[in-house]
This record gives C-alpha cells, structure tokens and sequence, in this order.
C-alpha cells in the first residue's frame, strides 16, 4: 500500500525536493521521471527506481502496476507535491529512478544518430524520441551535449531515454572515426547550404550514422571532415532551417524508410 505523507519536511522525500535547482545524476547517478506515461516507462524499463511520488489520483491509475515494485510509493496531495517540488508539477507523477550502467553502440546497429553540442534539453530530449521513434539503434552525444537523463529532457522523451542505448563519447571526433571504421557506417553530417546533397536524392546504405549539430554552429569542422556525404533539406523560399530535431526526424524518416523499427529495449548486461 501507498504511504500517506503530509509533512513537506518529511526526511524520506529529501530526492524531490527543490528540483528546478538541481541535478540529480550529479548527486549519485540518480534522475526524476515525471508524468504518468514517463513513469510507466520506467517501470517497464527494468531499470533500478528508488521512489515513487504521486498524488492520490494518479495512484488510482497507476496503483495496479506500482504494487508489484519493491521501492516506497508516497502519496501526497497535490499542493503539497507542488511544494516539495518547488514548482507546479500538474502531471502530478514523481519517480527517482538510478541511471544505467555505460551503454555501448551495439555491434549489429545499422542506424545511429550522433549529435554535437546539444546543451538544450528540449532539443535533446526532442531528439532521443525521434531516434527511438524511427528505429535508431543507439544514441551517440559529443563530450559537451547535456545531459539526457537531465528531468526535463526525459520528459520531452517522453521516457524513450529508458528504452535507448545511450553512448556519450570522449574524443571528439576521433570516436566518431572510429565507430565508422569498425561497424561499417555511411557517415552523413546534416548542414545548411547549396554545397550539401539534397535528402531527396541521397542513397538509403545499409548501415549509418546521421550527425546533427547545434543550433546556430551547426556540425564543427571536425565533424564535417567525418562524413562521407554532408546532406540538407532544401527549404522554402522565406524559411532557411529547421529545428534540429525536427531536421533530424525528417533526415531519419528518408534514410529509414521502407525498413520496419525493431522493438525497442535496453541491451541486457551481457550485451553491453
């Protein structure tokens, strides 16, 4: 059963507390979900949850599957969840959840998408959905991108950052060379400009990376040298981009068309 909190200063929701000011996986590895569809996720995630706390609606939804986890659920009205917060949390839905062991790209990946510098959490969590949604099968971030298991970046995911392999590299872009050498990738580096081969002719390969760089620098010169092909979308005339995720939906949607997304799950620790 749920247990009842009505004290802000309850010592046992010391994780919820304050969250707009904090980072979680700084403090032990540790990360917020929220909402209820980001919490169902976790739980089907099979990764480790600490805590659980929502506010009495939301455990009349949840309850049948938050019975079967071995963690404490606290249920907490909803202005004091607000409190505890330190911000409106209007999906009323809070979970602590331990972040995953360092993943790897799995060796049979044939479409990976590798972004540069993505330090905004709504491009970035926006991006890890895109990926999950098209069948990418694994997420590669620069050494500077933000961190996806930021809170409010897995709930722009909508929780795909469970359900991903997540790879953050170190030489940047030495390991971006490295990956292509030894899985066999058709580097692509999506760019702005009449020099960059249009999406709509460029060829599907059986097995790619698709690099997308911030908004504003866009790819580095070092990641432009990685790529085999630089491609853009040609825009309207009075348009001159789009937003790097949606750019990289629409680069996915063309360069995975016609090839069913597999299922989507964490690798298990062998297959790490």
């Amino acid at each position: 059963m749920p247990i009842t909190v009505t004290d802000i200063d309850d010592p046992r929701l010391a994780d919820y507390r304050h969250l707009k000011d904090r980072d979680l996986s700084a403090e032990g590895g540790r990360f917020i979900a929220e909402s209820e569809r980001v919490v169902r996720r976790l739980l089907a995630s099979g990764l480790e949850i600490h805590s659980v706390l929502l506010t009495p609606s939301r455990w009349t939804s949840l309850g049948a599957e938050l019975h079967a986890i071995a963690c404490p659920v606290y249920v907490a009205h909803q202005a004091l969840l607000n409190d505890i917060a330190g911000f409106h949390v209007h999906r009323g839905c809070l979970a602590v959840g331990q972040r995953p062991p360092s993943s790897l790209v799995p060796e049979t990946a044939r479409a990976i998408v590798v972004l540069e510098d993505l330090v905004d959490a709504d491009n970035l969590g926006a991006s890890v959905r895109n990926a999950a949604a098209f069948g990418a099968d694994a997420l590669v971030l620069s050494p500077r991108c933000a961190d996806p298991f930021y809170r409010k970046a897995i709930r722009v995911a909508i929780g795909a950052t469970f359900m991903l392999p997540i790879v953050r590299l170190t030489a940047w872009p030495e390991d971006v060379l490295a990956l292509k050498r030894r899985l066999g990738l058709t580097v692509f580096g999506a760019v702005l400009g009449f020099h960059a081969t249009p999406l709509s002719v460029v060829d599907r390969p059986s097995k790619f990376a698709l690099l997308l760089g911030s908004e504003g620098p866009g790819l580095s010169s070092g990641a432009r040298d990685a790529c085999d092909q630089l491609i853009t979308i040609p825009m309207a005339a009075g348009a001159d981009s789009l937003n790097v995720a949606t750019a990289g939906a629409v680069a996915l949607f063309h360069l995975l068309q016609g090839a069913a997304p597999p299922s989507l799950r964490r690798a298990t620790p062998a297959e790490r």
